[in-house]
C-alpha cells in the first residue's frame, strides 16, 4: 500500500532538508557525523574545513534536526540525529555509485 502524499508543510520541510544538503561542505560535515559522536575539531579534521565553518554548518544541521548534540565534560559532540538520516545518506551514497541507463 502506497502512503498518502505528504502535505504542503512536510513537502516544504523535505525541500529545505535537501537544500541544506546541497552544500558540499555541509554534506561532508553530516557524513562525518555518521561515524558517531565527534567534536567540532575532529569533524574539521575529517572534512578539511575550518572549525568556525564546521560550527556554522553544525548549527544549521542541528536546526534542521539532522544532527544532535550532547555534552561530554567540556566538549560538545555531534552525531547524525537518527537512523533515518543515516539510512537516507547511505542509500544516496549507494545510489550515486550505481551505473545505470
Amino acid at each position: 500500500m502506497t502512503p498518502a502524499p505528504p502535505d504542503d508543510a512536510r513537502i516544504a520541510l523535505i525541500a529545505e532538508t535537501y537544500r541544506l544538503l546541497g552544500d558540499p561542505t555541509r554534506l561532508r560535515v553530516l557524513l562525518a557525523c555518521l561515524d558517531g559522536p565527534l567534536a567540532v575539531g575532529a569533524i574539521a579534521e575529517r572534512t578539511g574545513a575550518s572549525q568556525p565553518l564546521v560550527s556554522h554548518h553544525l548549527r544549521l544541521l542541528h536546526g534542521a534536526r539532522l544532527v544532535r548534540r550532547h555534552k561530554q565534560q567540556r566538549h560538545v559532540l555531534y552525531e547524525a540525529a537518527d537512523a533515518h538520516i543515516r539510512d537516507m545518506l547511505h542509500d544516496m551514497i549507494e545510489h550515486a555509485g550505481e551505473t545505470g541507463d
